[in-house]
This record gives structure tokens, C-alpha cells and sequence, in this order.
């Protein structure tokens, strides 16, 4: 893969401080260590990629600080040929992430310009995932079910949609809060009657979850 030393010192001081923060998932640092996380933003803030910090992208999203997609696919713990379904491409960082260990990737994206994107993207970087342009708070039902679903944006609650789609000992991780402004991260595992046991994992920010069933527009 090209690209992948290129600001190689602060990519290894950006694994240093997710260490220092509790990710110890090896495969998820080394993954983080290897996508080119400056492709993902714009170009303005390329010197900063590797800092542990969110930046604005198109469309008034933004891309998660590495922190939070290293610890979001920690909790997802993948292995490789997971059927996973990811609301909220944005950027397409967290759907390379995912796709380099090995995860069976659909991803559903509600902003068409990000769609394209994130597409050019990881075809750039020989990475093949399954890219929906739509409502992602419906989920995907034509491809479920999914062993493992993530979300990349804030939710008022997880959504029936997910739960259905989920297969049984599925896991959902999905940032969840009763405002906009903060969101608690939910770890939900699917039952064997269909309901969900959750643990609530820590603090965080995300953009809105726009849609049917998240917030509305």
C-alpha cells in the first residue's frame, strides 16, 4: 500500500497515546498505524492528521479522533469475515479501518458527496466494501443478517431497524444520548428472544443521527 510511512513519526506517536488510553487491541493499533489517516481530511489540516483529534470534512460532518475509532473497533472485536454494517461512511476512515482486518464491510452514508468520496477513497487504497448511499437510522435489510453493526454518529436510541438485522450473540456499538450535545457509548448484545443486553462503555460526541429513527431533520 502507498503512503503508508509517510509521516511515519507521528503516526508512531499517535500509537503511543492510544496506548496510553487503554486501546490494547494490536490488530487496531497496527491498522490505525497503517491507513493514511491524512487521505481522509482536508488538505488544510493534513500536518495535523495524527494528532488524537477530530476534524471537519464536507458537509458539515467531521472525522472521528483516532481514539474514538480505535476504541469503537475494539468493542466490535473483529475477526476476519465479519459481516459488519457501519451507519455513517463519512469520511470512510472508520470503513477502511474496518475493511483492513478483514470485515465483510456494508456502509451506509445519507450525504451523497460523502458517498462518492469515501468510495474513490478506498478504492485508492485496494479496499473493497459495500457502499449504500441512503437513510442509514433503516439499516440494510437486503444484506442481513449482520454479526456486528457500528454506528459513527449520535443516536436518541438504537434503532428496532438494527436490532432485527443483528444476528443472534450480534453486537451493536452505537454512541446514544437524550440530547444532541453528548451521547454515552452502548455496547448491545442480541439475546436469543431478540431483545438486547447493553453496558454502557463511556462519554462521547458525535454528530447527529439523522433519520427515521434517530433525530429528525
Amino acid at each position: 500500500m502507498k503512503d503508508t510511512y509517510r509521516h511515519q513519526g507521528q503516526r508512531k506517536s499517535l500509537i503511543k497515546i492510544l496506548r496510553s488510553k487503554g486501546i490494547q487491541d494490536t490488530k487496531v493499533l497496527n491498522a490505525i498505524n497503517t491507513i493514511p489517516r491524512h487521505w481522509f481530511i482536508p488538505a488544510e489540516f493534513e500536518s495535523y492528521a495524527y494528532q488524537d483529534n477530530a476534524f471537519p470534512i464536507d458537509s458539515g460532518q467531521t472525522i472521528s479522533q483516532p481514539y474514538t475509532v480505535a476504541y469503537q473497533t475494539e468493542l466490535l472485536d473483529i475477526k476476519p469475515g465479519d459481516r459488519i454494517l457501519e451507519i455513517g461512511t463519512g469520511s470512510g476512515y472508520q470503513a477502511a479501518i474496518l475493511c483492513s482486518l478483514g470485515a465483510t464491510l456494508y456502509s451506509i452514508e445519507r450525504i451523497k458527496e460523502l458517498h462518492i468520496q469515501a468510495g474513490e477513497l478506498l478504492n485508492k487504497l485496494n479496499l473493497n466494501a459495500n457502499l449504500i448511499l441512503g437513510d442509514g437510522t433503516k439499516g440494510a435489510k437486503e444484506f442481513a443478517p449482520y454479526d456486528k453493526i457500528i454506528v459513527t454518529a449520535g443516536a436518541p436510541h438504537i434503532p428496532t431497524n438494527y436490532v432485527k438485522q443483528l444476528k443472534t450473540g450480534g453486537a451493536i456499538v452505537i454512541p446514544v444520548g437524550k440530547t444532541q450535545a453528548s451521547q454515552k457509548m452502548i455496547l448491545a448484545i442480541k439475546q436469543a428472544d431478540g431483545s438486547i443486553k447493553h453496558e454502557v462503555k463511556g462519554d462521547f460526541k458525535f454528530v447527529p443521527l439523522l433519520g427515521e429513527q434517530g433525530w429528525k431533520t
